[in-house]
C-alpha cells in the first residue's frame, strides 16, 4: 500500500519542491518565503490525503476529495506562481512605481489559501454528483 502511494505522490512532490525553489529564487530568500510556501504545502497534504484514503489511488475513495484537491490546487498553486512570475519579470510595468513591491508577498499566501479553499469547495461539491 505504501509503494503506490509514493509512486503516486511523487509528482506532487517534485512540482512543490521545484515551485519551493522557484519561489525562493524570485523572492532572493526575502522575509515573506516561508509563508509563501504555505499554500504548495497544503497542496502536498491534501494530495497525500487523497491518496492515503484512496489506498493509493487516486479515485479509490470516490471523486470527492480528489476534485476537491485539484480545486484547490489549480487557483492555490496558479495564483501564486503567476503573481511570482509577474514580480520576476516586471510584467507590463505591474511593479516599477510601486515603493515596496515586494509586499505582494506579504499577503499574498492568505488570497491564495482563499482562493484555494473556494476551488477545494467547488471541487468536493462537483464529486458529490459524480
Amino acid at each position: 500500500m505504501l509503494r503506490p502511494l509514493l509512486v503516486r505522490l511523487l509528482p506532487v512532490v517534485l512540482l512543490v519542491t521545484a515551485a519551493a525553489f522557484w519561489i525562493n529564487d524570485v523572492q532572493r530568500g526575502g522575509p515573506y518565503v516561508l509563508r509563501n510556501l504555505v499554500p504548495p504545502l497544503v497542496m502536498l497534504v491534501l494530495a497525500a490525503l487523497t491518496l492515503r484514503r484512496g489506498s493509493g489511488s487516486w479515485t479509490g475513495a470516490g471523486w470527492r476529495l480528489p476534485l476537491g484537491t485539484l480545486g484547490y490546487a489549480v487557483p492555490a498553486l496558479g495564483l501564486s506562481l503567476y503573481l511570482h512570475y509577474a514580480y520576476a519579470v516586471n510584467l507590463n510595468n505591474m511593479f516599477g512605481d510601486s515603493n515596496d513591491p515586494g509586499q505582494l508577498f506579504r499577503f499574498l499566501p492568505i488570497y491564495t489559501l482563499v482562493a484555494g479553499s473556494i476551488g477545494f469547495a467547488i471541487g468536493w461539491i462537483a464529486g458529490r454528483n459524480v
